[in-house]
């Protein structure tokens, strides 16, 4: 991918060193094209610095396509957000800020979500592929939190009443989240039913088999 930066000194040379400085490259890596030459002026008046474009390959980095991705998406939903993003284990986590991040989250999250799976789209149609996480205002730790305390409530239920819970509608990561919750959990079991988008889960009541009325001796 071939990138450019504009830069302005007094003179052309200034202005290509000041590139190749900011740049950290040799000369016989870039091509340069003058835009503007430097003017003395007459006695000091009218004179300019001159302005040079410098071109240079650059091979993006996942985390840098992402940034340009979420940059473009946000000025196009004409919000005012940034996204802060750290690699870690391989990982792209990314969180968004700004002055109403809530915004991007919507209903259950389903915006964020949206945005999440669109820019991995975006940045693993080539080269090797590389997960990002997107997380605003810590919505993901608490949805966690709180599909955690749901699973344990309706695995209670399912115990006390002896019949199956079905959840409301989940995508397969909150789904995810109930199944991992509960699959320690005695006297309960769980899966998934239904189609995309109105795939649930269910905690099913795991009846026992019923214990020998008689037990024979030897």
């Amino acid at each position: 991918m071939t990138k450019y930066i504009e830069v302005t000194g007094k003179t052309e040379d200034d202005a290509i060193k000041a590139g190749l400085a900011q740049l950290g490259l040799e000369r016989d890596e870039v091509s340069v094209e003058i835009l503007e030459r430097a003017k003395s002026g007459f006695l000091g008046i009218g004179a300019s610095d001159a302005k040079v474009r410098i071109s240079y390959s650059h091979e993006e980095t996942k985390a840098e396509m992402v940034e340009e991705f979420l940059t473009g998406l946000f000025e196009r939903m004409e919000v005012d957000a940034r996204a802060e993003i750290k690699e870690e284990d391989g990982v792209i986590n990314v969180v968004i800020t700004g002055e109403n991040p809530g915004a991007l989250i919507g209903r259950r999250g389903e915006t964020l979500d949206a945005i999440q799976h669109l820019t991995n789209y975006a940045v693993n149609r080539t080269g090797s592929r590389m997960r990002v996480n997107i997380d605003a205002e810590n919505y993901r730790e608490r949805r966690n939190e709180a599909l955690v305390k749901l699973a344990e409530k309706m695995a209670d239920k399912a115990v006390k009443y002896r019949r199956n819970m079905t959840l409301e509608p989940m995508n397969s990561y909150e789904r995810h989240v109930i199944h991992t919750a509960l699959q320690e959990r005695e006297g309960v079991t769980t899966f998934s039913t239904g189609t995309e988008p109105n795939r649930r889960v269910v905690i099913a009541y795991e009846r026992k088999e019923a214990a020998p009325r008689y037990r024979e001796w030897k």
